[in-house]
């Protein structure tokens, strides 16, 4: 079974930073392409930012130029660095694995989604 612990979430005033990190076991990083995506309050569950098995990244327009995603493959470790933070990130951020391809784009449909963490909450706010 596929395990995605993430941490890193917080307070964090407007235009200041964080970074998310999710811990998944050796094999989940071989394996699958990895993903983060956020649900704000009455709001559906958006992707954020993927990463494919090449190391290959894509990111929702809302986030480009801000966010970064990474893999540390030496900790089993991946990781969402978010600079220049809005109150409108204010979100529950998942980890995600083994989802639809990155290339196409398709890796965003939720529906897609194999395997979820269990969230960080990320809050902007003055």
């Amino acid at each position: 079974e596929v395990q995605l612990v993430e941490s890193g979430g917080g307070l964090v005033q407007p235009g200041g930073s964080l970074r998310l990190s999710c811990a998944a076991a050796r094999s989940t990083f071989d394996d699958y392409p990895m993903a983060w995506f956020r649900q704000a309050p009455g709001k559906e569950r958006e992707g954020v930012a993927a990463i494919d098995l090449d190391g290959r990244t894509t990111y929702a327009e809302s986030v480009k130029g801000r966010f970064t995603i990474s893999k540390d493959n030496a900790n089993n470790l991946l990781y969402l660095q978010m600079n220049s933070l809005r109150p409108e990130d204010t979100a529950m951020y998942y980890c995600a694995a083994d989802m639809l391809p990155v290339y196409d784009g398709r890796w965003s449909k939720v529906r897609g989604v194999n395997y979820w963490g269990q969230g960080t909450q990320v809050t902007v706010s003055s």
